[in-house]
């Protein structure tokens, strides 16, 4: 699945080439991918020049501007999708990779129909390709934006402002569930899935089913720090094409060439050598070095501590909390 690295790499690859292209229409060739009719897509985004790219979390947010007078049918307009009664403000689309999404740029048709195009003048078109057909394709005016997000309950941006080694403290405290389920939860943290979080979780030398509150206050400063270098990492190598991944371009990424224990199951760790071993957390494959993520510490309830026990997670005194804010 696409995570925030690979989302981040199709928004700089689209922010070097949407960015100013009128959108003439979107075509919708499999409706799963959106509750909108083609009416509602195109009243929204038809028309209008793309203004900017953003992110949050996996979404990609696109950015379009007013109705563009030069979008009429003498231009090659929408006119076949864009209702007499169209959204005249500013608007955004949101799209979501899901599994195996893939935002293509090319001038032609890809190999596979597409899910969605966006036809753009001149002749250039971006195509939305998914095999798994879980991606998903949302229109919304700007000041809905709050609402779609908090809909959807997601936790701070990781290289935002919120999210501080003193925020990460207190979101674990207290909680029973495995630290792979804690980081996968995007309520808690936005945009990290099953690669980063096992790479993140090897970083800062925490076992995978460790009870997430059992985490102490350097251990949470150490994992704090290892999630912004997993992520900042996968960024630089432009996301991980282990399985689908592609940027708009059509190029993989690197990330999977320096991954440490995803999917490595049975090869030598990387610092110590010792086999990488993998166990199922919440349905997810999970891989770990047993040596550099030893088992101590509170362990999540059905996991086995190294005496047979559960120990209860720790709760921080709110002391703590304050100076990792700091």
């Amino acid at each position: 699945m696409p995570e925030l690295p690979e989302v981040e790499t199709v928004r700089r690859r689209l922010l070097a080439c949407l960015p100013g292209l009128l959108l003439r229409e979107v075509v919708v060739n499999d409706w799963t991918v959106s509750a909108q009719t083609g009416a509602e897509l195109n009243a929204y985004l038809a028309g209008r020049r793309v203004t900017g790219l953003r992110r949050r979390g996996k979404y990609l947010l696109v950015d379009m501007g007013r109705p563009a007078e030069e979008a009429g049918p003498a231009s090659g307009g929408p006119a076949a999708g864009r209702p007499a009664a169209a959204h005249d403000g500013p608007s955004v689309a949101v799209v979501h990779l899901r599994m195996t999404g893939q935002l293509v740029f090319r001038p032609g048709p890809g190999e596979r129909p597409a899910r969605f195009v966006w036809e753009f003048a001149p002749a250039a078109a971006l195509h939305f390709q998914d095999v798994r057909r879980f991606g998903r394709l949302w229109a919304l005016a700007p000041e809905d934006e709050t609402a779609f997000f908090e809909a959807r309950a997601m936790g701070p941006e990781p290289f935002g402002a919120e999210f501080t080694p003193g925020y990460l403290r207190r979101a674990l405290e207290g909680r029973r569930a495995p630290l792979k389920s804690f980081l996968v939860d995007q309520r808690r943290v936005a945009g990290i899935g099953n690669i980063y979080a096992d790479e993140a979780l090897f970083r800062a030398r925490l076992h995978p089913l460790r009870a997430a509150g059992s985490v102490g206050p350097r251990e949470a400063l150490r994992l704090h720090a290892a999630v912004l270098e997993t992520l900042q990492a996968g960024i630089d190598h432009e996301g991980s094409s282990i399985e689908s991944f592609i940027d708009p371009a059509g190029r993989r990424g690197s990330f999977q060439e320096i991954l440490n224990v995803y999917q490595r199951t049975g090869q030598p760790c990387r610092v110590c050598g010792t086999p990488v071993e993998r166990v199922v957390v919440g349905g997810r494959g999970t891989h770990y070095c047993p040596r550099c993520q030893p088992r101590r510490g509170g362990m999540a309830a059905g996991s086995r501590s190294r005496r047979g026990a559960v120990t209860p997670p720790r709760t921080a005194r709110p002391a703590d909390w304050e100076a990792l804010d700091r």
